[in-house]
């Protein structure tokens, strides 16, 4: 068994509101990186914590999306990203398992970091068809993490610290947590009835049974702060709990 793959960041969808709705989260006593634009089309802010971070993402007001894959993702929490030290290997361990890959991906950005103008540069491993279908996954090799780490982004006037839990549901449960398990090389346990915990170094993945969900969503996710209470993070995104449940 290969060391398990830490958690990188947590992919909150504003669509076109980006803009719109940044200042809510700042309000909240968090530090958002400045607006930068990714070289394929997209942009985003970050909420930067210790050692993973949830990026705001979107595109520019009023555009459609330059991103294919993104064009078609509903509002709210949609994708969890695994980091990998090694995306080639990453990609070879996961079509020798069988799932379908695209390519390697060079992604980059506009960085300020004290005041100075850098890249921030990432490899990234994407899938050709979702292991798990409801929200996205994908794997993030950082080739600068210096510039995504720094002080400057890292300190939140509310104490918010780290990733602690992110809560799924999914009518398959534990098939959905064997399939994260697989991917991640991570440790998968049963804590309750229906209930599944996969619990990387710095975040645990709970997955719960729920008979409502006909595809699988993340349904809430829980910071640790300095203080080590652990609260709620507000997303300022309102759609129905079960969104994507097709009509009847």
């Amino acid at each position: 068994m290969n060391s398990p793959l830490s958690f990188d960041h947590l992919v909150l969808m504003l669509r076109d509101r980006l803009v719109e709705q940044a200042p809510a989260f700042e309000a909240d006593g968090y530090t958002l990186t400045e607006l930068s634009a990714h070289n394929l089309g997209s942009m985003n802010r970050l909420i930067t914590l210790d050692s993973a971070y949830i990026e705001l993402l979107g595109w520019p007001s009023g555009q459609a999306p330059a991103r294919k894959e993104i064009a078609d993702s509903p509002m709210g929490p949609e994708a969890l990203v695994f980091r990998t030290p090694d995306a080639h290997a990453t990609h070879r361990r996961l079509q020798a398992l069988g799932f379908r890959m695209n390519p390697v991906v060079s992604l980059e950005r506009p960085i300020n970091v004290r005041g100075q103008a850098h890249t921030a540069r990432f490899e990234t491993v994407r899938f050709a068809e979702q292991p798990i279908e409801g929200f996205r996954l994908y794997f993030c090799q950082h080739l600068t993490p210096e510039l995504v780490w720094n002080p400057e982004s890292t300190r939140h006037a509310n104490g918010a610290a780290a990733l602690a839990r992110i809560v799924l549901c999914s009518a398959h449960a534990g098939q959905t947590a064997q399939i994260l398990a697989q991917l991640t090389d991570a440790p998968l346990s049963e804590s309750g009835l229906g209930t599944f915990e996969i619990t990387l170094d710095n975040v645990v993945l709970e997955v719960r049974q729920s008979l409502e969900a006909t595809l699988a969503i993340i349904d809430s996710v829980a910071l640790r702060r300095h203080d080590g209470q652990v609260r709620a993070f507000e997303t300022h995104v309102r759609p129905p709990r079960f969104a994507q449940m097709p009509p009847p």
